[in-house]
């Protein structure tokens, strides 16, 4: 059959003779057309109600109705293919009739070969284009309605500006934020206007113009008319149409001024199946909160353990999919010959073993969420096939040439850093920003302060009603020696090692005897294996620390500990970025000088 950029050409030849029926078949068929034949118009009227055409030839002079009704059947169904029409009787009325009724062409009998072929290939050429005129159309039109959903949706403050530092546009949040706090900052207005207290923000807009690069997420104190301060946390992205022209800069800033007092205002513990008060978990569990209202596909990032698929089941809860199904699959449990068949379904005997129809995966989650964990490790193959399914929101069965329709909210996690092999080449570009719409990352245990001790009262909980145990609690040094460890498996690490601690255990309390030999004598080099090792190891006290630390050179480690804490304020995760060492490290120093960082 003749395809041209994956499209095969199906024509319908519609003649009372059948020699011309034939021989107009044998020619369209040796160019490699799919042609049906039809002698009369009500035979043709039943291929049409039942069947979609790409090309409509038909003779105007038949028993019966003409092909003059057969166009005008045509239009009235507004049906979008082309009609050339062919006469052995040429006369102005019918030709004028059939350009009126949108015909592409009308030919004159004896109708030669060339002139055939000729038409038909102009005919569908047009048609195609059209069609993907229109496609592009509606594509345009989807994809605007869609970010301007999210635009206005999302919590965070964001505002776009003009190569001329113009504002362009603000979505609901900028504009609430600006009536309480900038009422000068309006669409159309310049950014050179706007209060003093933002000239920050305007440097970096500034910034992101001449250099166009993005400036980096940090924090800005805006002082308020009112003589009251709030704390932004800003980046400035630059702003690029699709082909590339640079058309301003993107501005997304967030109040976190009520992050910062979250102490006082009291924290979420508990949030699903979520465990955690940290400050790092309170921002995920608004992420949640708002992301699972937005029908948008997320990429749920963060290092093994971390407890990705409850973030999934949490985002699944918020959304209004709560009460349709949550399919799961692990992309590297499935062997890949059969990862494409667990997806997409199969139908019986489209490959060895296929002895009956299969439903895939995608067809499963309809009108719910679907979750592909270990979205990174899946073929070149697969993530082209699921590139097409994320634009088109269809997909074909394997052994199938019926597309099937599904309304599905995808959501990927992987613990791969997907920004790097797409530099490698292993990843596809494409598909990366169509999953990360929004991301949402996951924090390690290890900067997870004050986590781990409701952690480990949790899965206490959970162990002795498991192993028919009434363990109370954990001896004070074991719960230093837990909360010392680096814990690169996360929280599925801890689950584990507590889990074997209750097993082990013989009275109320876990003891270090209980621990496993990892969590009693930690490798030396565990800090090292960070990714996001600082500067200075825990040997700082033997090495030159950094410049914002005020501590003269000869200062002993004890003194420069204090220094840095009486600077934070007895921030313990303050003091240690001062230092620069990771905070279980100071935790240690802590305890081994006996320091209550609240009396400094």
């Amino acid at each position: 059959m003749f395809e041209q950029s994956g499209k095969t050409y199906k024509i319908l030849v519609v003649d009372d003779e059948e020699s011309l029926r034939l021989t107009f078949k044998m020619f369209l068929q040796k160019e490699g057309y799919e042609v049906a034949i039809a002698s009369t118009f009500e035979e043709a009227m039943a291929f049409i109600d039942n069947d979609s055409f790409d090309l409509i030839i038909s003779d105007i002079v038949m028993e019966g109705e003409s092909g003059i009704d057969l166009l005008r059947h045509v239009k009235e169904k507004k049906l979008k293919c082309p009609v050339v029409m062919i006469t052995g009787y040429p006369n102005i009325n019918t030709a004028t009739e059939a350009v009126r009724l949108g015909a592409f062409d009308y030919l004159s009998k004896p109708v030669k070969k060339e002139g055939l072929l000729r038409t038909a290939r102009l005919a569908l050429n047009q048609y195609t284009l059209e069609q993907d005129k229109q496609n592009l159309l509606r594509e345009k039109e989807r994809y605007r309605k869609y970010l301007e959903t999210i635009f206005r949706s999302v919590r965070d403050t964001i505002i776009t500006v003009s190569l001329d530092l113009r504002v362009v546009e603000m979505n609901d949040r900028a504009n609430e934020w600006a009536a309480r706090y900038l009422p000068d900052l309006a669409v159309g207005k310049s950014l050179e206007v706007v209060a003093p207290a933002f000239s920050a923000v305007l440097d970096d807009v500034k910034k992101v113009l001449e250099t166009r690069e993005e400036v980096h997420e940090h924090r800005i104190e805006l002082d308020m008319k009112d003589g009251g301060l709030i704390v932004l946390r800003v980046c400035a992205t630059p702003l690029e149409s699709s082909s590339g022209d640079f058309l301003g800069v993107v501005l997304v800033a967030r109040d976190v001024s009520r992050l910062e007092s979250l102490e006082q205002r009291g924290k979420r513990t508990y949030f699903h199946r979520l465990i955690g008060s940290s400050r790092a978990m309170q921002t995920v569990y608004t992420l949640i909160e708002n992301v699972g209202q937005v029908d948008t596909t997320v990429l749920i990032t963060g290092e093994s353990g971390t407890g990705k698929e409850l973030v999934v089941e949490a985002l699944h809860s918020e959304s209004p999919r709560h009460d349709m199904p949550l399919v799961k699959v692990d992309c590297t449990a499935i062997p890949e010959n059969l990862l494409e068949s667990e997806l997409f379904g199969h139908k019986k005997g489209s490959f060895t073993g296929a002895d009956r129809d299969r439903q895939g995966r995608i067809l499963q989650a309809d009108g719910g969420t679907l979750f592909l964990d270990e979205i990174g490790d899946i073929s070149q193959m697969m993530q082209l096939r699921l590139l097409r399914f994320l634009q088109e929101r269809t997909f074909y069965p394997v052994g199938s040439d019926k597309a099937i329709n599904v309304d599905v909210r995808v959501v990927a996690a992987t613990n791969a850093d997907l920004k790097q092999r797409v530099h490698a080449g292993s990843f596809r570009e494409d598909l990366y920003y169509r999953l990360r719409v929004v991301d949402i990352d996951i924090p390690p245990l290890r900067e997870r302060e004050g986590d781990l001790e409701l952690l480990v009262q949790f899965f206490i909980g959970r162990f002795n009603k498991r192993l028919g145990k009434e363990i109370t609690g954990i001896s004070d040094q074991a719960m230093q020696m837990l909360l010392h460890y680096h814990w690169p498996g996360n929280v599925r690490e801890l689950e584990h090692i507590l889990e074997r601690a209750c097993v082990l255990c013989s009275n109320t309390t876990i003891t270090r005897t209980e621990l496993s030999n990892e969590i009693i004598e930690p490798h030396p080099d565990e800090d090292s294996s960070r990714k996001d090792k600082p500067a200075t190891t825990e040997r700082f006290g033997k090495e030159r620390p950094q410049d914002n630390v005020p501590v003269a050179g000869e200062s002993s480690e004890l003194e420069r500990i204090m220094s840095a804490l009486k600077q934070s304020g007895g921030n313990k995760a303050k003091a240690a970025r001062l230092l620069s060492i990771d905070r279980s490290t100071l935790y240690r120093k802590l305890h081994h000088y006996n320091i209550d960082p609240a009396a400094t």
